[in-house]
């Protein structure tokens, strides 16, 4: 699984021990979610009470309202309440929230908007089996993912781990060898969204063997028992 061709050189597998620092930039089909206070902080709002019934000066109804999550549509933009369309495609979770809290201003005192973009996540496979890990902030790295996932088991090979980053078209492929200190660096590389983390696992073809042939020995084997049935029957 995840071999590589002749298209990947020595080069084009190292991954980078260093990366200039980007924040995350909202993506078509992110979900998002939206808490909007006013007076700079203070006091949490429900942009549309009427919706969700929680309406009111009772703070523990507004502590306990509902979160809605917006989709960021194809052409960028999603639909929020009272604002309606705002372009966010492309934008950082601070600039969004700069943008939004220009936007709420028009309809409330001194806005504090805190966003969160909930579907950014990497995929792991390999030794350990399948895992989909949501990444709760933006500076995760390669370790943290690893140690999230269980950890490298005695079926993992430790010295050929990957990295799968990029348009699938045309992919970037980060091969690490964490069997050495060296090789150690590359675990602190922050993982992006969309990552493709593949641990390979260690093959024993003594257990491939005996997975392959058991089918054949069980039929055997009733064969055999069903023979000696019949000839002690037929004594």
């Amino acid at each position: 699984m995840f071999r590589l061709d002749d298209n990947f050189t020595e080069e084009d597998l190292s991954m980078p021990v260093k990366k200039a620092e980007e924040n995350y930039r909202i993506q078509v089909n992110d979900y998002i979610e939206l808490n909007l206070f006013t007076n700079d902080g203070e006091r949490i709002v429900d942009p549309n009470p009427e919706v969700s019934g929680l309406g009111g000066n009772n703070q523990n109804r507004l502590n306990n309202r509902q979160q809605f999550e917006y989709l960021v549509q194809i052409d960028g933009v999603a639909k929020l309440p009272v604002i309606d369309r705002v372009k966010l495609e492309g934008l950082t979770v601070n600039e969004a929230e700069i943008v939004l809290q220009s936007a709420y201003d028009e309809f409330y005192k001194d806005c504090f908007v805190k966003l969160t973009v909930n579907n950014r996540r990497v995929v792991l496979l390999g030794a350990n089996g399948g895992q989909v890990i949501l990444l709760e902030n933006e500076n995760v790295t390669l370790a943290e993912i690893l140690a999230l996932y269980g950890g490298l088991s005695m079926g993992a090979k430790a010295g050929n781990i990957k990295v799968i980053r990029g348009d699938l078209s045309n992919p970037l492929v980060y091969q690490i060898d964490l069997t050495t200190v060296d090789g150690m660096k590359s675990t602190i590389i922050k993982v992006e969204p969309g990552d493709i983390i593949y641990v390979e696992p260690w093959r024993r073809a003594w257990q491939v063997g005996i997975r392959d042939i058991s089918p054949v020995l069980s039929i055997t084997s009733s064969v055999i028992a069903f023979f000696l049935l019949i000839q002690n029957i037929t004594r």
